[in-house]
């Protein structure tokens, strides 16, 4: 019993949720980790800060984004139904994770049936170069990009660039509305895990960023019932796109 809660030490500390913790190993309760969790806490262990939430209760962010006329914007209202059902691999969210007094950003693209993340840091969150990073890391699989979906912010002004160079249609969700994103809202708020705000972007190494993104494609997935990304959907991603992911 010793080893299986050393087991659950470390996998806290690789910033596991009980509830993905206790889907791997069906031999323990999420209760049972909270349980641990506390009693540590109570005994002055620091377990309970590896909880994403430190154990606060959630509330929905709802915060204005960096607005700008985009011009030709399509709305998420054109958007094919079948995006919202996740029942094929191919639609992807994108947005942006923004560094220390706004010096660099991440662009985060996160496909909408199995989670898969990808990340590119940028020096500037400029139309320019998110739009170029979002090119590079979908270009591997460009043919098979059904739809991408953002924000409203200015950084996705060259969507009409994107489009043609990835075959994809692009569009845009309603302003103030996170919850149409919710993939990638919730894939941002893992990266903060890593990455907290006020965090100086340049002090992170490309290998750094590559690390995170590995690490949170390894996390057990609820949607994939708790089943590891990179253990059954990057075999499901790279079957269905044609290539090595």
């Amino acid at each position: 019993m010793t080893d299986l809660w050393a087991w659950v030490t470390d996998k806290l500390k690789e910033n596991w949720s009980p509830e993905q913790i206790s889907g791997v190993h069906a031999g323990i309760s999420h209760m049972s980790i909270y349980r641990y969790i506390w009693r540590d806490k109570r005994q002055g262990g620091t377990l309970w800060q590896c909880l994403r939430r430190k154990g606060k209760p959630y509330r929905q962010r709802l915060t204005a984004e960096t607005r700008g006329r985009i011009n030709d914007r399509v709305s998420i209202h054109e958007r094919p139904c079948i995006v919202e059902e996740r029942s094929r691999i191919g639609d992807w969210e994108a947005d942006t994770v923004i560094g220390q007094h706004h010096k660099q950003a991440i662009v985060t693209l996160v496909e909408r049936k199995t989670g898969l993340l990808k990340m590119k840091r940028v020096g500037h969150k400029t139309a320019q170069q998110v739009s170029e990073a979002m090119i590079e890391l979908l270009a591997p699989v460009r043919l098979q990009v059904k739809t991408i979906t953002s924000d409203n912010g200015k950084e996705f002004a060259q969507h009409k660039k994107v489009k043609q160079k990835l075959f994809s249609p692009f569009f845009f969700a309603d302003a103030y509305a996170s919850w149409q994103r919710g993939t990638n809202e919730n894939t941002n708020g893992l990266i903060r895990e890593y990455l907290p705000k006020g965090c100086d972007f340049r002090q992170v190494s490309d290998n750094e960023i590559q690390d995170i993104e590995n690490k949170l494609n390894n996390r057990p997935r609820k949607r994939l019932g708790l089943k590891r990304l990179c253990r059954r959907s990057i075999i499901l991603i790279s079957v269905a796109l044609g290539v090595l992911i």
